[in-house]
């Protein structure tokens, strides 16, 4: 599998996609009017304390309080632990963990979305290429995705060597598989760096201020998507590639090569043909290259999607055809969550199928599509009623949330009243407007589709309603009025 991360930098905004064998899996986009937050530490003060959600608001500076639960407040572990070995205290109540007025040092977790504000951790973390620094709370993990036992256990043996009575825990991330002594000791050396930084900076910062930052976007990239099946990276600012050079020189010598600095003067997203990928990513349908199509709806609970046959008519039996469907479609979902940066409850409505070990191959196709996901998932059986449900973890926006917004017109209903709807509306506006004001003559504002059917098929009625309201009415088509916009004007 070749893989390739193009990052295209703008003075206001930076994208990075990652390309699998010639086809986009992920667009990660940060604006500099918007950055994000995860990973930011700040020092914040305890606004309220809600003991019914077992959960705080602080106030860390931004324009909603945030959310802080009992669970993600640090408690002091005795000894080194690691992962499975010993169960965590029972949780306190939030009353005894923190008070309104207390000034607390915190981690944002996950980002502001839609109406609900950030969501944080007093359990501080500080990434680096392989290790994650966990300055409160000492225990030495390996990440699950490592699923060798012995390369586990050696990596665990290596890091416990090297951090040796250190009062400060680490987890080992996915990316250490294979890796030696000298790569660890570089890693240890920046975390100690940076947190002497943190806590320099926490002493003397004001209420609401961040102690510390994450990477911008393109360091980021090379910290967390580097991997050895990446051949190139290719960045389009000479500015951004000389930032990239130096981070890769200290933390990633060996991919150094790797790199490159895109000078041409077609836009780089245009010529690997992203823009049109991130325009399709918009859409609610999906097709499929056997004629199928995946229907997606994201709601604020959870995003559903929709399976469906389509032109495909399959060339043995149904149960075969469907079979079939179900399994390019699982491919496509896959692709899609990352793509679309799709998280928490996801229900997938696949094509019923009567084979129970077609629906274990599904499902297997699934999880093993999933497999690359930089993101946690984690994928259940079949239901009864021929859904799969799963999760995926959410830290960010979706895709469609960052780009776009919600639509005037119908309020984000995603549909509108009918020409029909709108007419009858407006002769209820009107006899409501004589009513209670007096006026000879009553003018209708209305989009020129809504003026066009009241005068070829509503005629009769608005004679009629002129009739018994002992008015004259006058329509006016206006391009500037929506489907659902109409105003009752009386002259």
């Amino acid at each position: 599998m070749s893989e390739e991360i193009l990052i295209n930098v703008t003075p206001r905004e930076t994208r990075v996609a990652v390309v699998e064998n010639g086809m986009l899996q992920e667009v990660h986009i940060e604006r500099a009017a918007k950055r994000g937050y995860v990973g930011n530490i700040y020092k914040g003060r305890v606004q309220r304390v809600m003991p019914g959600m077992q959960a705080a608001f602080v106030d860390i500076g931004l324009q909603r309080a945030a959310f802080l639960h009992a669970s993600d407040i640090v408690r002091a572990f005795q000894g080194m632990v690691a992962e499975g070995d010993a169960a965590p205290p029972p949780l306190p109540s939030i009353q005894e963990l923190v008070r309104e007025g207390q000034d607390v040092v915190v981690q944002v977790v996950k980002d502001p979305i839609g109406s609900k504000g950030a969501r944080l951790t007093t359990q501080l973390s500080i990434p680096a290429r392989y290790l994650v620094l966990l300055p409160h709370t000492k225990v030495l993990g390996v990440s699950v995705r490592i699923e060798d036992e012995t390369e586990r256990n050696r990596l665990k043996e290596l890091l416990q060597g090297l951090i040796d009575e250190e009062p400060m825990g680490y987890i080992v991330r996915t990316n250490a598989e294979g890796q030696g002594e000298q790569a660890m000791l570089e890693d240890l050396d920046y975390l100690h760096k940076a947190w002497q930084v943190v806590e320099e900076s926490m002493s003397d910062a004001p209420l609401g201020s961040c102690v510390y930052e994450d990477l911008s976007l393109p360091l980021r990239s090379l910290r967390d998507l580097m991997r050895d099946d990446v051949e190139k990276v290719r960045v389009d600012s000479r500015e951004t590639y000389e930032r990239m050079q130096q981070f890769m020189a200290r933390f990633l010598p060996d991919m150094v090569e790797r790199l490159e600095h895109y000078p041409g003067e077609r836009p780089i997203f245009d010529l690997f043909g992203i823009e049109d990928e991130i325009q399709r990513a918009l859409q609610k349908q999906v097709p499929l290259k056997s004629g199928g199509y995946l229907i997606i709806d994201q709601t604020e609970a959870m995003t559903t999607i929709d399976v469906n046959t389509g032109a495909f008519l399959g060339h043995r039996n149904l149960e075969d055809t469907v079979y079939r469907t179900n399994l390019e479609a699982a491919q496509a979902v896959a692709r899609q969550l990352r793509l679309r940066n799709l998280g928490g409850i996801i229900i997938i409505d696949f094509i019923d199928m009567i084979d129970v070990e077609h629906r274990r191959q599904v499902t297997r196709q699934l999880e093993k599509s999933l497999s690359r996901d930089h993101a946690k998932t984690t994928v259940y059986e079949f239901s009864p009623l021929g859904l799969i449900e799963m999760t995926r973890k959410r830290t960010t926006e979706s895709l469609e949330r960052q780009l776009c917004e919600e639509c005037p017109t119908c309020s984000g209903r995603g549909s509108l009243k009918s020409v029909d709807t709108v007419t009858y509306e407006i002769f209820r506006e009107i006899t409501r407007a004589v009513r209670q004001f007096e006026a000879a003559t009553l003018l209708v504002l209305a989009s020129p589709k809504v003026v066009a059917k009241i005068l070829e098929e509503e005629s009769a009625a608005v004679a009629e309603l002129e009739e018994f309201i002992g008015k004259s009415i006058r329509l006016q088509a206006d391009e500037r009025y929506g489907q659902e916009q109409y105003d009752v004007v009386l002259l």
